[in-house]
């Protein structure tokens, strides 16, 4: 007798079409869904499925494994000879603490909350962990529940009009902290909530500093989301400039700094669009607007300076697929110059995909050793970096397959 049941991937040898099909139909996306989030047409995806497209790249089945939270790769391609972990468990062992805090919302309490001097100092403590620790997320994920939970209950406590708008831009900034430890992380929902509630609170504040930061995260989460989202983070970022722009005489290197930070996360997402006389100006603005802080300053958030400008000319080469390009602007910046240990990470992460681009993959491997290096929990969770890793697992060198094989294991993505 027929069944109309949807068949199961793993109960019989099909094509890798068939599987993308079952797979996607399975998570409830079209495949204009599916297709935007890999930065392509649904024409594309139905090409795949129906077998008229062979079977593409392994950087290319990766991010469709990533669209489709697919746990391992064996799930899509049918090889059941290499098991690859992709998103395995709940993700960071502190998520479901910070997850839980950030779900409740006790009305009654008979403690007192912290003053905000106390929260504040807190925060920057928590801060410089998060710059300073190669384990930031273990060190920031112990923080954040307590950080979380004080600061909405001061918001809640304060009695005067003065007094709730600047709980409220602390609150704002946790939400900040608390972005970042969810980024990442095999929960989509709540790294949206956290950025929702983050652009309120900043807006209760009237803080600009806060709302600018605000922005500037709900930007990233818009732009990471795939093509789709792409206007959106235009939308976000247009608006909060216009808002700041005109308080810069007399403003804090805080505010400043949050302006360049805006008018760069612009130029980034006009590469991610290809336009490439668009994204090179934003990035020359940006580049003037950090000339106006102190040489030493460094924002504790968004990593802004005169130090991060050579990293944000490799992203940008490398978001417009410029290989040479990348590769030039790789080699004139200076990682070592970038306090942060996560941001630095990044930046080697930026730097390995401009050698991937310029076809200098024994280049890239060992730039993502530095970068684990620098921060083995900024890489783990790095869809760039794990691509890379597992496409030169595949590769025809035997040394430099090692070299990679070897690295994914540090990773967690394969077993050893």
């Amino acid at each position: 007798m027929q069944s109309d049941a949807t068949p199961d991937p793993y109960a019989s040898p099909i094509a890798f079409g068939q599987r993308l099909r079952i797979l996607r139909t399975r998570r409830g996306m079209t495949r204009e869904q599916l297709g935007g989030l890999c930065g392509r047409s649904a024409s594309w995806v139905r090409g795949l499925e129906e077998g008229r497209l062979k079977t593409p790249k392994l950087e290319t089945i990766f991010r469709l494994a990533d669209a489709l939270r697919v746990r391992d790769l064996a799930e899509l391609t049918g090889d059941q000879s290499v098991h690859v972990d992709l998103f395995a468990g709940p993700g960071h062992p502190r998520l479901a603490g910070v997850k839980a805090a950030l779900d409740a919302f006790p009305l009654t309490s008979a403690r007192e909350a912290p003053p905000l001097a106390h929260i504040r100092a807190r925060l920057a403590s928590a801060w410089s962990a998060r710059h300073d620790a190669p384990n930031h997320r273990e060190v920031v994920g112990a923080l954040l529940p307590d950080l979380i939970r004080d600061a909405q209950l001061a918001v809640r406590q304060a009695d005067r009009s003065d007094e709730r708008r600047t709980a409220q831009s602390a609150l704002s900034e946790v939400y900040s902290l608390s972005q970042f430890f969810v980024a990442y992380q095999p929960d989509a929902a709540l790294l949206w909530r956290v950025a929702e509630r983050g652009m309120v609170a900043a807006q209760d504040s009237e803080d600009p500093h806060a709302i600018g930061v605000a922005a500037w995260l709900t930007a990233q989460a818009h732009r990471d989301s795939g093509p789709g989202h792409f206007e959106a983070a235009e939308a976000v970022t247009s608006e909060a400039l216009a808002y700041l722009e005109p308080r810069l005489p007399g403003a804090s290197d805080g505010v400043v700094a949050i302006v360049g930070a805006l008018t760069f996360e612009a130029g980034y997402t006009a590469a991610r669009m290809r336009e490439t006389g668009t994204a090179w100006r934003f990035w020359d603005e940006a580049n003037k607007i950090a000339k106006r802080l102190p040489a030493g300053y460094f924002h504790p958030v968004t990593s802004f300076s005169r130090a991060i400008m050579s990293a944000h000319a490799v992203t940008v080469a490398v978001e417009l697929h410029q290989g040479g390009e990348s590769v030039r602007q790789a080699t004139a910046s200076e990682a070592s110059t970038i306090p942060s240990r996560p941001r630095r990470a990044r930046h080697r992460i930026e730097e390995a995909r401009a050698y991937q681009l310029d076809a200098q993959p024994d280049v890239a491997l060992d730039t993502l050793a530095r970068a684990h290096e620098a921060a083995p929990e900024t890489i783990k969770y790095n869809g760039y970096a794990k691509s890379i890793i597992l496409e030169e697992t595949e590769s025809r060198v035997p040394d430099r397959r090692r070299r990679a094989s070897e690295l994914a294991v540090r990773l967690g993505l394969l077993t050893a």
